[in-house]
């Protein structure tokens, strides 16, 4: 039987969607932070013992959770002499930009551990000078006697040409090194983000080579694949040489799932909002999903393709606490899966979760279906002692909470969206995630939102996603050229060589011509401008004045101002490439004849909402089927999540059983 998995792993849950024999099932475990294999290995028990031969696509947060705890591996920097002090100069940018002290760097490689060596390329490709054998070994020497784990290899214009950095790789090879070089890291000119890039894929490289070394040596026959930040999948092997493509891993599942059921209903326009445990992550998706290829995590900057997502630290095991002036904070440290929210039982920490359980928002006996048990009294504990900091009623104080949650969350949207020139008036908020449920309809609210789109299995919606990715590869080449000057024919053979490696990279992982697609866009920019517009380029726009055309059209939508006379230069060619993988096939349902909601009631639950004691229904989702109606106040409970409809609201079950929010009563 041909056994596919999603595996998403979570601060606070690791999420199973497995997909076999055409039915589609589901499970949730409790994360092990310490080791998040072990998580991973129980929920796929069942199929290894019975010597099953699964492909398993995982979504991890091994390499973000390295990079915001500067936890990666121990590295040197081998760059041209001269320029050893490349990470801690940086670029000028600051983020505090009027502060009168200078800001704190903290180079992710120790200056003592930056070496230089005397070659040299010129920027239109030649080379000058190449590193003598005898200075080669030198500083290799050097490097070896100082039990580091990788080397990040970065020499100046090896963008044109990678001649000099590939004989070092030879070297460092031979010595059994993990390495990382920028010419296959990131082809670009800009030798700060490139060096940044590649000094961060080394860093981690040991963290992600031990921990899916060790998961795929338990996983027996499964052929294990890994999801990577620009929406696409790609082989263990190819993460543990590039782990820096999986530094998003977790969250981009989500939005592509966002997509490819937002396309099936009909809805063009959304904001996906992803509320897991430890953190939110949303998105904007106007009919694709966008991507950004200047990107910071932590203290990090990456300059590679990334899904655009907004991530703050606000979940359903967020901690909310008493500042030093007074002040309730909730955020952004989390409870995680151990010891959790105070209800779980092993700590006394007030969280989001206890304060949704104490205002009646969780079924406290429908908790994953009713797996785990949860203790409310432990919860309304928690808030009480931290009610009397703040001189609030335990439930007062779960309402600061909730309040405060949803405005870090409405910021993060707004980013995204105004921020960027984007009304959130015309989008729908695609809210997925154990907790996302439970504060869509405020925030849409409060955003006035068309409408909160609760889709099926929103509590496992990102591991669904990774059984819907298809395989992505992105290819880059700084160029540098007019537009003026750069012939359609020119162009054309600039893309072959990127297109060649593509198709080749494309059939080792197993896909024939006829499933792959090929994107090409360029990075362009008016001549003389720091920043870059990344312009899609199609067949009927290779000449010059289409070019001009569409990057006119492009920049007036980001900054409503354009120099129509001033000469347009294309920085870099990029090409993506994609392996279209089998898709989960959806089936749209018919409403039943009869159907009537109040089937699926579980019981009446007590409430509180705008500060008023009330009395709520709450349904089982699994009871519920197209064409059913419901007015709030009411819980929709499900195995995975809960979704909380406020007074004053009503939904609706589409045909693919996707809960539709309105404020009123339509």
């Amino acid at each position: 039987m041909d056994i596919r998995i999603g595996v998403d792993t979570g601060g606070t849950f690791t999420d199973f969607v497995i997909v076999a024999g055409g039915r589609v099932f589901t499970k949730k475990l409790p994360s092990t932070p310490a080791d998040p294999s072990l998580a991973i290995l129980e929920g796929l028990r069942e199929f290894l013992d019975g010597g099953a031969a699964p492909t398993v696509i995982h979504g991890t947060t091994v390499a973000t959770n390295a990079l915001l705890e500067r936890k990666g591996g121990r590295i040197a920097l081998l760059t041209t002499k001269g320029f050893e002090d490349i990470l801690s100069i940086g670029r000028q940018t600051r983020r505090l930009l009027y502060s009168l002290g200078g800001e704190r760097r903290r180079p992710i490689v120790d200056r003592k551990h930056c070496f230089g060596l005397e070659e040299r390329t010129t920027a239109d490709g030649r080379i000058v000078k190449r590193p003598e054998p005898d200075a080669i070994s030198a500083v290799l020497d050097k490097i070896g006697s100082l039990n580091l784990e990788a080397v990040a290899v970065s020499f100046i214009h090896s963008y044109a040409n990678p001649s000099n950095e590939r004989a070092i790789l030879t070297e460092l090879k031979k010595r059994g090194w993990l390495a990382s070089i920028s010419s296959r890291i990131l082809p670009e000119y800009r030798e700060y983000e490139r060096t940044s890039t590649t000094a961060v894929n080394a860093y981690l490289m040991p963290i992600l080579n031990r921990y899916l070394t060790s998961l795929e040596n338990n996983l027996g026959r499964a052929d294990l694949r890994v999801m990577q930040s620009n929406e696409g999948y790609i082989s263990a092997a190819k993460a543990k040489a590039e782990p820096i493509r999986t530094a998003l891993s977790g969250p981009a599942g989500g939005v592509v799932a966002s997509l490819y059921l937002a396309k099936a209903a009909g809805l063009k326009r959304i904001i996906s909002f992803d509320m897991g445990g430890t953190s939110t992550d949303v998105s904007l998706i106007e009919g694709r999903i966008r991507r950004s290829s200047e990107n910071t995590i932590g203290d990090f900057p990456m300059r590679l393709p990334i899904i655009d997502i907004h991530s703050v630290g606000a979940g359903g095991g967020s901690i909310a606490a008493v500042d030093k002036g007074g002040s309730l904070r909730v955020g952004p440290q989390s409870a995680g899966a151990d010891p959790g929210p105070a209800c779980y039982g092993q700590g006394d920490l007030p969280t989001v979760t206890d304060a949704n359980l104490v205002l009646g928002r969780l079924d406290p006996d429908f908790f994953l279906g009713g797996k785990m048990s949860i203790d409310p009294a432990r919860s309304f504990r928690a808030l009480a002692v931290l009610g009397r900091a703040i001189r609030k009623s335990p439930f007062e104080t779960a309402q600061g909470i909730i309040d405060i949650a949803n405005a870090n969350m409405e910021k993060a949207i707004r980013v995204i969206s105004i921020e960027r020139g984007h009304d959130p008036r015309e989008f729908g908020l695609f809210s997925f995630g154990g907790a996302g449920g439970m504060h869509a309809a405020d925030m849409a609210g409060h955003l006035q939102m068309k409408a909160v789109i609760v889709p099926n299995n929103a509590g496992v919606l990102s591991a669904f996603g990774l059984l819907l990715a298809d395989s992505v590869k992105d290819y880059s080449r700084s160029i540098l050229r007019p537009v003026h000057e750069l012939r359609p024919a020119e162009l054309e053979s600039l893309f072959r060589p990127l297109e060649r490696q593509g198709l080749k990279d494309m059939a080792d992982d197993g896909f024939g011509t006829g499933a792959v697609l090929l994107e090409r866009s360029l990075d362009m920019r008016y001549l003389g401008q720091s920043y870059e517009i990344n312009v899609p380029l199609t067949k009927i726009q290779k000449t010059a004045a289409a070019l001009r055309s569409e990057f006119h059209r492009a920049h007036h939508q980001l900054y409503a101002y354009v120099h129509p006379h001033a000469q347009i230069e294309i920085v870099n060619i990029r090409l993506q490439v994609r392996g279209v993988s089998e898709k989960i096939k959806l089936h749209k349902m018919t409403a039943p004849s009869g159907q009537d909601p109040r089937r699926a009631l579980r019981k009446r639950q007590i409430m509180f909402y705008a500060g008023k004691k009330i009395s709520g229904s709450v349904y089982d989702r699994a009871r519920l089927f197209p064409g059913a109606r419901i007015r709030g106040p009411a819980l929709i409970v499900d195995f995975g999540s809960t979704t909380f409809l406020p007074p004053g609201h009503a939904l609706r079950v589409d045909g693919y059983l996707n809960l539709i929010l309105h404020k009123g009563g339509r």
